[in-house]
């Protein structure tokens, strides 16, 4: 991506420095791949993933590498385009866009919605409205699963981003309401959840379609790099990395890799806001 003279985002907080909390929220690529396993096993991965859980210390001031000092700035870019495109997206439908706030920590972090480590991958909390990011996933995405590049990387904040946009739109909560009203043992409630992860890659593609106009951002191999990634992080895919023999379905939270390659790939094609509904269709032709 050409990034060059880029402004970086204001609503970013570093608290790399900080002590860590103590608690998981939620499953990643690294612990998405632990549960499955644990799950063929016939285990009880709720117990696994809370034994990962442990104290990280970090010392105010500490010296960062110079890869880690690009990918902080590189988030903060990339944030600042999310702000430029969404607020100019927003505008046309007669709406003011609030940005997120970027949180960027090491090894574990407190949020408004419960404790997380960075096994939790980068997530958005709705609760306060905060984006919270751990650059070594960056890595991981590279040695785990082999998707790499900065547009790779810039997918990941743009999809998170998304959830922000379905909160601002008020897709996010009513989305949540029915699948509190599923309850988890209904297939309909990861069915929700895919739907919304969807529509997130769907919103990712649509910023990138916006930044390019606005920056002439992207370069020869940024789309494949992006879709990649999105074949990499596929439901589908992550259980076969896992060593099931068969797919279930049933467990899926995020969808394919090839529906969310298709979400993304229609919003780099459109950037059209209003093309973007992955609520109304039938599941089985998202």
């Amino acid at each position: 991506m050409r990034l060059d003279g880029r402004r970086e985002s204001t609503n970013v907080e570093d608290r790399r420095g900080r002590g860590a909390a103590t608690a998981v929220g939620g499953i990643g690529l690294g612990g998405l791949l632990i549960y499955l396993l644990i799950s063929l096993l016939g285990g009880d991965p709720s117990q696994v993933m809370q034994t990962q859980t442990q104290q990280t210390e970090y010392t105010q001031g500490q010296d960062y590498s110079e890869v880690d000092k690009e990918l902080m700035q590189f988030s903060k870019q990339i944030l600042a385009g999310t702000e430029d495109v969404w607020t100019s997206e927003f505008r046309k439908y007669g709406r003011t866009y609030t940005p997120p706030k970027m949180v960027v920590f090491a090894g574990s972090v407190s949020t408004g919605c419960g404790n997380a480590t960075a096994d939790t991958g980068p997530f958005y909390c709705s609760a306060d409205q905060t984006i919270y990011l751990d650059l070594d996933f960056f890595k991981s995405m590279r040695k785990q699963i082999g998707a790499d590049g900065d547009f790779a990387y810039a997918y990941v904040i743009a999809h998170e981003v998304g959830h922000h946009v379905q909160n601002q739109l008020g897709t996010l909560d009513a989305a949540h309401k029915q699948m509190a009203q599923y309850g988890k043992n209904n297939p309909k409630y990861n069915e929700t959840s895919v739907r919304i992860e969807l529509q997130a890659d769907f919103y990712a593609g649509v910023w990138a379609y916006h930044d390019n106009r606005m920056f002439n951002s992207l370069e020869d191999g940024d789309l494949e790099e992006a879709i990649n990634a999105a074949q990499k992080i596929g439901d589908d895919y992550l259980q076969r990395q896992a060593g099931y023999r068969q797919v279930q379905s049933d467990l899926f939270t995020h969808g394919t890799s090839a529906q969310r390659m298709r979400w993304l790939k229609k919003g780099l094609a459109t950037g059209d806001l209003s093309q973007g509904d992955t609520f109304s269709p039938n599941y089985n032709s998202l």
